[in-house]
């Protein structure tokens, strides 16, 4: 189980805020924004030009450096997660933020959720206007080895006409996108879930797909997230019979006077090389 605490991030982030005017811009006149460098890695900017209705695809390149992470929406014990703000003058608003399937990692009783590699989180834009679009973004990330450091960049970029064909941003989305968890299937599940009455234990039935021989057998790998700055993973007498599966995921503390009714929270399965995202909604 992981109790995270987004209070030392609010810190954080409103002091890497207070010196954002000293960040310079990396920009470019281009769907491609250049290349913010930290010690830990560099990240930049990729988008396409809107479509008829004002919508952008777009996504945030991060590239950590051997031996470094960058941090899942809900990080672990004490990572960052991705913060991007777009410049209200700008025009353009930023609705959604998707995110590649994580991978966990242990050292001793810190957990991360994280990637140590390159990732591209898919972002979903809208721009107000008909004209030029500027896209004028500050990009705050955590990147850790030893030590973690947030990392800020203010990433600008000019998109050109819809018309024109812009293949290696497509490919830079497009594979984005395939490394996204996928939505519920028939074969791939979570078909029923129940809180606790003392609140300190989820119960999950999944259905999970048929993987080939030696593959997914064991117990599948289950991240559930409630409340900002919460996410849970400990799971207590999982069973796996064929294609179903049944566990209970100790969900500890939450905040104070926490009402689950009419909540919703999310969870994500990994189950060998398969990887489902839906939501949980709590009456």
């Amino acid at each position: 189980m992981m109790i995270i605490s987004s209070v030392p991030r609010r810190l954080l982030i409103a002091v890497v805020s207070a010196v954002a005017a000293l960040v310079p811009f990396y920009s470019a006149h281009a769907e491609v924004s250049a290349w913010a460098d930290n010690e830990g890695g560099r990240m930049r900017l990729v988008a396409l030009a809107p479509d008829a209705g004002g919508k952008i695809r777009a996504a945030l390149q991060i590239e950590p450096k051997p031996g470094w992470i960058t941090y899942w929406k809900e990080p672990g014990n004490s990572g960052i997660p991705p913060q991007i703000t777009i410049a209200p003058e700008s025009g353009v608003t930023l609705d959604a933020i998707a995110y590649p399937v994580p991978k966990h990692f242990f050292n001793g009783a810190i957990e991360d959720i994280a990637y140590d590699g390159p990732v591209t989180l898919p972002l979903s834009l809208t721009a107000a206007g008909k004209g030029p679009v500027t896209i004028d973004a500050a990009a705050f990330i955590g990147i850790c080895k030893d030590i973690c450091i947030p990392f800020q960049a203010n990433l600008q970029l000019k998109l050109g006409p819809a018309i024109q064909s812009h293949p290696e941003e497509e490919a830079i989305l497009q594979a984005a996108d395939a490394r996204l968890p996928k939505p519920p299937s028939q074969d791939f599940d979570v078909t029923a879930h129940a809180m606790s009455l003392d609140r300190k234990t989820l119960s999950l039935d999944l259905v999970l797909p048929n993987e080939g021989p030696g593959e997914g057998k064991a117990a599948p790998d289950i991240i559930v997230t409630g409340p900002s700055g919460y996410a849970f993973t400990k799971q207590i007498g999982g069973k796996r019979d064929g294609a179903t599966f049944k566990v209970a995921i100790s969900i500890g503390k939450l905040p104070k006077d926490y009402d689950m009714a009419g909540k919703q929270w999310s969870v994500l399965v990994i189950d060998g090389k398969r990887a489902m995202e839906t939501t949980l909604a709590f009456e």
